[in-house]
Parts: C-alpha cells; structure tokens; sequence
C-alpha cells in the first residue's frame, strides 16, 4: 500500500460560554413550524424534525454559531493527502444518554442503515461519495461493503471513491448519525419514541405529544453537559404563522419558526431588536409531476407554465420583500459557486409572457383544449397566498383553469411520494451543507428527495462527473443546473432568508446561512419573559 501524507486538525477549546452551574432551571421555548413526521434521524426528512435532532443527536462534526464547520462527537480527523481517507478521533468521554459509550461502531451501523433500502432513507444519495454507497443503494453491495469502518472503539476510517469537498458538510447529517444499536435491535423501528429513544446529543427525549409539543432535556451524560447551559426545550408544532406570532406576542414563545409577511412592517416598527432576518440556502418552488399527464413528455408546457409567474411580484407584494425572486436552482451565496439564471430571466416581463403563451399553444393546449391543474400544498396560510395568485396569473396569461388543494402535512408527504394524485406540488429545499450539491444531488433520477420522478440520464451524467473528477465538478454542476433550465422538472419561486423573531432574554442567537440553532450553543438571562399583551 502506498504511502499517505495527512494533513492533522488539532483543536484547541473552541468556545468560552460562561456557564453557571449553579442557576436555576431554565426552559426554552420554540416554534418549530409543521408537526414532526418522525425522529427517527435515519428516515426524517423535514426542517422540522432536524431543528429537534440536532439537539437530541450530535454528528461526528457539527455546524457552529456562524455556520462554521466544528468538532461534534469527533474532537479531530485526518485527511489523507490524496482526499480519499478521513480518519475521525471520537471523544473518550462521549456517552448515550443511558450513560453507554458511544463507538465508532454506533457511526458504522447509523450510516448502513441509511443505505438500508427497508429504512425507506430520503437522504441515502447523499452518501455516495464513500466508497460503496452508490452500488448499495443501487442494490449491487450489501451494507456492509461500505467504505467506512470502525478501526478501534475510538477511531472510525471513511474511504471515497474520489475526492469531496462536501464530505465535512454531509458528515453533520442526521443520514451519518450514530444509531444506539441495543435499542434498535429491542424496538426496531418504534425506537424514536418517548421513553425509547437513546441520543448522544446535549438533549434528551422527555415527551411527544403530536400537535402539541416536544419536549426534551438537558442529557447529564452529555460529553460537555458542564457547558450546557439550558436545561430543557420544547418545540411546538406552529403551522399558523399568525397564532404562532400571537403565541410570541403573549410570552409563550422565545423563537418562532418565521414572521407574517402580512405584518412584517409593525414588527419591523414595533420589535426591530428582536427581528432575525438574513440570508439562508433554500428555495421554495413547485415540483411537476413528470410521471403522468399532463407534463410527461412535455417541456414546452412545464416552461410556458414557469414563464408565466410573475416571481418579482410575489416576493414584493405577497411577501413583502422576505424573499429573493428565484429563476435558478442553486441559491446566491452558496460558496464557490456562481449563481446562473436561465436565459429568458433576462427578457422583459412582456417578452416572457408572449414566450409563455407560444410555448403553451405548442405544447397542445389553447381555448380548443383548455388545461385543468391542481396545485397541492400542506397547510399554511402563505402556502395559500402564494397558490392563489399563481393560479391567477396562469388563469389570466395562459388561461390555465387551477384547483387548490389543501392537505395536513403528513397526508401532503405520502401523496408526494406516491405520485399517484399530484400534478403541482409546493415544496422547498433548504441546504444539508454549504455546497452546490446539496440542490443538485436531489434531481439525480433515484434520489430519495426527487418527488417529480424526473429521470435524465444526461443530467446524471454530470452530476457522476462532478463526483468522480473533482477538477470538473463546478463546470459539471453548471451544466447540470442548465439541463433543469430545459427540462423544468421543478419550478423555482423564490429564494428564502431565514426569517425569527427571538426573544432578548435569549443569548447566543448568530444568524447563519444555513439557519442552524443549537440549543446547547444558546442562554437564557434570568429575567421574566416578555409580559401577556405587550
């Protein structure tokens, strides 16, 4: 075997934040958006769920206060001079939450079960830079063939098939959590309950209540539960984004998920101190069901469809400038890569709607053969704001006849998966990582996100490129984002920011691009929250 050189990460004490063990207890209290479909970490797939699981799990690396990459469960690695071999150096003192050593075993056996096809993962795809991933997923390999192994209780090896700048990033991932393998052989898959679920993160699991709360505390055999200085949160499932900002307006909240656009000039007024509102890695847009009529085989009328949205409009007028128009895939701001727009982003708003009407008369449809389109969304009332004045403009440009669907989350989910009922559906993507590949991977034809059922070869293609030879990989993920220009298999809306209102009694709160809140990296001052009314 070859020689390898490896560049060594030392870490010395990374944060001082003043912890005073001697306080009383303290309680945060969260908005946290639609109820959690599950917190099982190797099949959640919501923003939702993973604000929870990073309290209750903690990743061999995790995302600090300013989005920086840190140690997590890992306090160093080395990386081989080729970018093939990461060796992590898990902490002596890192403990479940029923006091179990955690080994790099338990990291082993979270990721196979990711790549598990009967765990169902979302987010298996995004493990195909180690060696193997790919030919498992594809059915080739067993698990076990996986490039990443346990070389002592204390020492886990990860091998790739080429070199990947996002491999850090993908390793804060709830598809890379350790799983504590006694419970999942005594629960199988029922072990993410109340009562059953075993985390290594600074939190534990204290109560599920579904639409209610979720309520976790502080985890004493945390590695640095010392410095841990909150001793319980609960997150709220908030959907109604007006209650929740009444909720917050009385002092039953110290965070909410987002603010009403409807009243985001008073509270710009009113609450100015206490308004978060920065950039963020995500895009919002509606998938098109490519697996059935009426856009199977037809990238004329997908593209007429998405020239017909007035996305300026919507970011200025339905929510009130808390948004960027999105008419790429990829978001501005990701690192190392510039920002693209289709061509026809730059023609006049006039243009784009004649070149609208004269795709879609030649994509077969007109007032002889007028198209009904239903437009699916979970329950939310900008979901609906935004719905409603898409069928409008589609109504009054195209004479698209649209029907608006509601359903509760969950319902929403499993329809979107099945593909059976969809044409149009609302989703977003925010970023797993600060990297391009993050939006790119999701369209790759057996990724577990890809709900439009889109399968192009030619775009798989790039996207194989850009992970087999590194010196290529911007250039091919360029070119795979112009394929999506073409075939239009999603529509992008807008852009988002991460947008919370945060109590002053909460200390530590740093906004960050990829909108990642520890509660071990937050305080509470000691004075009374807000007062009912004010």
């Amino acid at each position: 075997m070859r020689a390898r050189y490896f560049r060594i990460y030392s870490f010395a004490v990374l944060f001082a934040l003043g912890v005073c063990p001697g306080a009383a207890a303290q309680s945060l209290r969260v908005g946290n958006g639609p109820e959690v479909e599950t917190l099982d970490p190797q099949r959640a797939r919501s923003v939702s769920a993973f604000n929870i699981l990073r309290d209750l799990y903690e990743a061999l690396i995790r995302v600090g206060a300013d989005g920086e990459l840190i140690p997590g469960a890992a306090e160093g690695w080395e990386v081989s001079g080729d970018g093939l071999i990461y060796r992590f150096h898990l902490r002596a003192d890192a403990r479940w939450s029923n006091g179990d050593a955690v080994t790099a075993d338990d990291f082993v056996a979270g990721m196979r079960r990711t790549l598990l096809p009967a765990t169902g993962s979302s987010f298996a795809q995004m493990l195909t830079p180690i060696r193997g991933a790919a030919a498992i997923i594809r059915g080739e390999l067993q698990p076990e063939a996986l490039g990443v192994r346990a070389l002592s209780p204390l020492e886990l090896e990860i091998q790739l098939d080429a070199p990947a700048p996002q491999l850090l990033g993908v390793l804060t991932q709830a598809a890379t959590y350790p799983i504590h393998r006694p419970s999942l052989q005594r629960y199988g898959a029922d072990f993410a309950r109340a009562g059953r679920l075993i985390g290594n993160g600074a939190y534990a699991l204290d109560a599920w209540v579904m639409q209610s709360h979720v309520s976790l505390r502080r985890n004493p055999y945390y590695w640095d539960a010392k410095d841990v200085g909150i001793d319980a949160v609960t997150y709220y499932p908030t959907e109604d984004i007006n209650s929740e900002y009444k909720r917050y307006r009385a002092g039953e909240l110290d965070v909410t998920y987002e603010v009403p656009p409807v009243q985001i000039a008073q509270i710009r007024r009113e609450r100015a101190a206490e308004l978060h509102v920065a950039p963020y890695l995500g895009v919002y847009y509606y998938g098109l069901n490519l697996t059935r009529a009426p856009f199977s085989g037809n990238p004329k009328l997908r593209q007429a469809l998405s020239m017909a949205i007035d996305r300026k409009l919507i970011v200025d007028k339905v929510l009130n400038g808390l948004a960027l128009p999105a008419y790429g895939w990829v978001p501005p701001g990701v690192t190392g890569y510039p920002p693209q727009q289709p061509v026809w982003a730059q023609l006049s708003r006039e243009q784009q709607l004649a070149e609208a009407r004269r795709l879609f008369a030649e994509s077969g449809y007109g007032p002889r053969h007028p198209l009904e389109l239903e437009i699916r969304f979970n329950t939310h009332e900008s979901h609906q704001r935004v719905a409603t004045v898409i069928a409008a403009m589609w109504k009054q440009t195209l004479g698209v006849t649209t029907r608006l669907v509601n359903e509760e989350f969950k319902v929403f989910i499993n329809h979107r998966k099945q593909r059976r009922l969809t044409q149009v559906f609302r989703s977003v993507w925010i970023a797993d990582y600060n990297d391009p590949s993050s939006f790119t991977d999701i369209l790759y034809s057996s990724h577990g996100q890809n709900d439009t059922g889109w399968s192009s070869p030619a775009y798989d293609a790039r996207i194989d490129a850009a992970r087999e030879q590194p010196v290529l990989r911007t250039p091919m993920l360029q070119a795979a984002e112009r394929l999506i220009f073409d075939e239009v298999p999603v529509i992008p809306i807008y852009f988002y920011v991460s947008k919370h209102l945060v109590q002053s009694r909460v200390i530590g709160w740093r906004d960050n691009v990829l909108d990642y809140h520890y509660t071990r990296d937050l305080r509470l001052e000691a004075h009374a929250p807000t007062e009912p009314g004010s």
